[in-house]
């Protein structure tokens, strides 16, 4: 079961919606920018993002709800396959976005009120980064955000629940973050 779980988990994450939007209007956003909810909002406007978003969303929380159906204690399996299919996706040579989404999808069904108190943090974090460190970093703002988040959010699962989810996800998007941060943010 638990081989299973993170198959269909990884097979559904790989199915990154910024891609497959982009592709349907001719071309491939990774060759401009990540292919996440940011990245879309950048290339195609507003209308785009939020679809690109629901369908990231979508994938994490259905990865999460057929864990829980499969098998409740392997919650983790999903958010480790969903978020390393979306980073690595197999059907788009491996290059995909940060992963940032599907985790929330993810932990959206499995952690409600650790995602709410992260998102949070986030939510602070992205206009300071904005006004004082973005143009030193070259990172987007999402991702960053993200690496100081996830961190914070560990101690907020710890006390309600979510953690082994937010480690197994977590643990791709830093990785993630660190590789785009050492390419200088592109795709």
């Amino acid at each position: 079961m638990p081989a299973l779980i993170l198959l269909t988990s990884y097979l559904l994450g790989s199915l990154v919606s910024g891609v497959l939007y982009s592709r349907a209007r001719g071309a491939d956003i990774r060759g401009r920018d990540l292919p996440g909810a940011s990245g879309t909002y950048r290339q195609y406007g507003a209308a785009a993002a939020a679809l690109v978003t629901g369908g990231d969303l979508l994938r994490g929380a259905l990865a999460a709800l057929l864990a829980q159906w499969a098998a409740p204690d392997l919650g983790w399996l999903a958010a480790l396959g969903v978020v390393l299919g979306h980073c690595y996706p197999v059907f788009f040579r491996f290059r995909g976005g940060a992963g940032i989404v599907p985790l929330i999808g993810v932990l959206l069904v499995t952690a409600p009120l650790t995602l709410l108190l992260t998102l949070g943090v986030a939510a602070l974090v992205i206009p300071a980064y904005r006004a004082w460190g973005q143009r030193r970093v070259g990172l987007n703002a999402v991702p960053f955000a993200a690496a100081v988040a996830v961190p914070l959010g560990l101690l907020f699962a710890a006390r309600y629940g979510g953690l082994p989810e937010l480690l197994a996800g977590g643990a791709v998007m830093a990785a993630r973050s660190l590789h785009l941060l050492r390419r200088g943010g592109a795709a």
